[in-house]
């Protein structure tokens, strides 16, 4: 459970860099339901997706010599591009492990925003291929999902809704 208290510290790091995204209603969706529907719509967000959020909150809060190592993550996709943009902001070199069957717009999107793409080709050892990557360069490794400033600056979201 991340607390409150940590997610508006979130919101408050990663204030004026991230988009206000929009809430929309979608009554005729949520009508023969009969539930009162909306839609958050992340996908006007940096990078296309509510991941922004969390990565930037995470690279901000590294402490500036970590940041100066540089990063390195996994991911096929959304968090790739997200922590390359973060990165970027924060001026941190990053690094990201992807399979080799990601889909090449996410490859690309990744690399455009600043990234070093490592293709792997076996999605059962992404991790080992990261751990192998942080090692030999000593870089800092965000994971994707399981960090609680990842999940904090996704938790901002919700903030906006209330």
């Amino acid at each position: 459970m991340i607390p409150l208290s940590r997610i508006r510290e979130a919101a408050g790091r990663i204030a004026g860099k991230v988009h206000r995204t929009p809430l929309l209603s979608a009554t005729g969706i949520g009508r023969p339901f009969g539930a009162r529907l909306s839609l958050k719509c992340e996908n006007f967000q940096k990078t296309g997706s509510f991941k922004p959020r969390g990565a930037l909150n995470k690279v901000l809060s590294l402490p500036p010599e970590e940041r100066a190592r540089g990063l390195v993550t996994v991911s096929a996709g959304n968090h790739a591009q997200a922590l390359a943009w973060a990165a970027r902001i924060a001026g941190a070199a990053c690094t990201v492990v992807m399979p080799t069957g990601a889909p090449q717009s996410k490859i690309e999107a990744t690399r455009d925003y600043g990234a070093e793409i490592v293709l792997h080709d076996d999605r059962a050892t992404l991790f080992d291929r990261l751990a192998e990557v942080r090692d030999a360069r000593g870089l800092v490794f965000v994971h994707p999902i399981d960090d609680p400033e990842i999940m904090a600056g996704a938790g901002t979201t919700g903030l906006e809704i209330l």
